[in-house]
């Protein structure tokens, strides 16, 4: 069953060919995609691309994702588009999958994904005959036993699953309920991202090591942590054996040599953040457009013994830091900057406003501060991309002036971002991002927000902000999710979390040669039939 919902205002109009699991047309031989233009809110398949033809057999897809993987394990790699979402799907495959042309989401490994009219019980149908890469059938059992090994072991989402899940039954050998504590009209969201990757009982060595073993198309070859992931093609999936034999994830550090390697032809495909190199990869190369809310912002590190823990010094920086300025120095003004959370382009952009700038009262409030203790001091944590670099840098310089004095520690990789934010807590500020999708807003919500959630990296302990975010959840339907949402609003003007700069994009780039990619929500792909012409 197809889940329909509203389209988001905006979003690009694709055409695409379905036949069983193959969208034909995602910049593939189902027809040219005629590209639609990046306007604010855009999400889909944009580009002039010719069709492509009878697909071709063999050779290799070389894929530069945004952050290296160290692990295809989806409870120690978040398993998002940016953090090794699309390497993990090539080889457990997704439950479900987000199709943007619809707006809806359709079943992948699932037969059918249907709910109550109520929202609180969602029942998932599995296809028969679908066996994991060992031989292993992937049953309802198998299902339950991955989704709890993922609870267990506190993969991304976890908490919110297991706070709204009360239970979950294996009806039968290819039939899985969930009954929901309440409603919850987002949960498929979670079968595209981690819950949805389905892994095997045997990958979990007797000698306590891992083993990547799932129902996707591909089966792993090599992984080198840091340089690449070497994937091989399974003659026994499910859905036919690939077109491609081999895929290869390599590691480019900065966004703008990943299109160059793209334009020479040394690379097929690439995840691109960067607003100035999204705007001028878009311009002249085929793939998928995703538009977020939040996709910039300051994380603050709000812990007892930070600066942050006083809300005073919060408010300082709310009423300092400029979006304005930041994208021209850091995207040379081809961002989408602003303080709001949902900006005029989303669906959920609401009547109230954000905070307006003032120095003056931001100078006060430090004042006020110090005199109870602050030292005055912050040390900023960031990657050392250029974009990231040239925000830190402008920040510094924007709260000099207020009383604040900056020092800026650079990362060498996303991957230690992750470890010193998400693991050790270790900032007091940092260059961060939420990326909420229109479709589904509650669950990184809830991750960044909810008092319980370990990916509430800045230590957010705020009652009124719990009910609000689960106001999110419960919402069945737009006017009841836009009045939460607009309570959001209040909720971070008033007690900054954060500080939010900028939507933004996210851009699956790839050459004109390649064709039958099928994306899936927050610009994961899914390639078993995929080729290179």
């Amino acid at each position: 069953m197809t889940l329909s919902r509203q389209r988001r205002r905006g979003t690009v109009a694709v055409a695409v060919l379905a036949s069983g699991l193959l969208l034909a047309g995602c910049a593939s031989g189902g027809g040219s995609s005629s590209g639609p233009q990046t306007d604010p809110g855009a999400v889909g398949v944009i580009g002039d691309q010719a069709e492509g033809g009878t697909p071709v057999e063999g050779g290799t897809l070389s894929f530069a994702g945004y952050s290296p993987v160290a692990s295809l394990d989806p409870t120690k790699t978040q398993p998002t588009g940016a953090t090794g979402g699309t390497e993990m799907a090539a080889v457990y495959d997704l439950l479900v999958r987000y199709d943007s042309a619809s707006d809806s989401y359709e079943p992948q490994l699932a037969k059918a994904l249907t709910s109550s009219d109520d929202y609180k019980t969602w029942t998932l149908e599995l296809r028969d005959g679908v066996t994991f890469s060992d031989g292993t059938p992937l049953d309802a059992k198998a299902v339950i036993a991955s989704t709890n090994r993922f609870n267990e072991r506190r993969g991304g989402g976890s908490q919110a699953f297991t706070a709204g899940v009360k239970s979950m039954e294996a009806t039968n050998d290819s039939t899985v309920v969930y009954t929901m504590n309440q409603p919850w009209s987002e949960f498929p969201s979670l079968l595209v991202y981690g819950h949805g990757m389905v892994v095997a009982p045997s990958s979990d060595q007797p000698d306590g090591s891992f083993k990547p073993i799932g129902a996707g198309a591909f089966t792993l070859e090599s992984l080198t942590p840091g340089a690449d992931v070497v994937l091989k093609a399974r003659p026994d999936y499910f859905n036919g054996k690939p077109h491609l034999d081999t895929l290869k994830f390599v590691t480019i550090s900065d966004e703008q040599p990943k299109v160059d390697a793209l334009n020479s032809g040394g690379l097929n495909m690439a995840y691109l953040r960067d607003a100035a190199v999204v705007d001028e990869a878009s311009a002249n190369l085929p793939g998928y457009y995703e538009t977020n809310s939040l996709s910039a912002v300051v994380s603050i590190n709000q812990r007892e013994g930070r600066p942050a823990a006083d809300v005073r010094v919060r408010k300082a920086m709310q009423l300092a830091v400029d979006p304005e300025a930041i994208d021209q120095r850091a995207r040379g003004g081809k961002g989408m900057p602003g303080t709001e959370i949902f900006q005029p382009w989303s669906k959920w952009h609401n009547d109230i406003a954000p905070v307006e700038m003032s120095t003056e009262e931001a100078k006060a409030l430090v004042e006020a501060a110090k005199a109870d203790g602050f030292s005055g001091n912050m040390t900023y944590f960031t990657p050392q991309t250029q974009a990231a670099q040239a925000t830190a840098l402008t920040i510094q310089a924007m709260l000099a002036p207020i009383g604040i004095n900056v020092n800026i520690e650079y990362a060498a990789s996303v991957t230690d971002i992750v470890k010193r934010l998400y693991i050790d807590k270790d900032f007091d500020i940092a260059t961060g991002a939420l990326s909420i999708q229109d479709t589904a807003p509650f669950q990184r919500l809830y991750g960044a927000l909810n008092s319980t959630s370990t990916n509430n990296i800045g230590g957010v302990n705020d009652p009124k902000m719990d009910e609000i975010v689960t106001s999110v959840q419960t919402a069945t339907n737009d006017e009841a999710k836009l009045e939460a949402l607009s309570n959001l609003q209040v909720e971070v003007n008033e007690n900054v979390p954060f500080l939010a700069l900028a939507s933004g994009a996210n851009f699956l780039a790839w050459t004109d040669n390649v064709h039958g990619a099928v994306p899936s929500l927050d610009a994961m792909v899914l390639l078993d039939k995929a080729w290179v012409e």
